[in-house]
């Protein structure tokens, strides 16, 4: 028997289409009044800082979420309940944060957990 899965809602989509190069300019500007972004020259975050282990990187998507949502480390431990030191070792890549964790950050923060694994 088959089992029907849930499927995440989708907010955003990506939309990749072919023709002419001459008129790739016009296409990308009819777009954006509709709501669509140009990443063509995007470089995703983890490419970025090829120097980084995956624990720093982890610990700088957490440092960053953070800082955009304008709070401290107390601040985020008090939302969270994830002790402030456990914050710190985690920002700074001593720590893993594991899934659990990063649902409760992704909740606080207003971004999707995979961000933080």
């Amino acid at each position: 028997m088959q089992v029907h899965t849930k499927k995440h809602h989708t907010e955003t989509i990506e939309i990749k289409f072919i023709g002419p190069i001459v008129n790739m300019a016009r296409a990308i500007e009819s777009l954006k009044p509709l709501g669509f972004v140009d990443t063509s020259n995007a470089v995703p975050w983890r490419d970025a800082y090829p120097e980084c282990s995956e624990e720093q990187l982890t610990g700088r998507a957490l440092a960053g979420a953070r800082s955009r949502e304008g709070l401290t480390q107390v601040q985020l431990s008090k939302l969270t309940g994830i002790p402030q030191r456990h914050i710190s070792e985690m920002e700074h890549g001593k720590r893993t944060i594991g899934k659990k964790n990063a649902k409760l950050f992704a909740d606080a923060l207003n971004t999707d957990y995979r961000v933080f694994l």
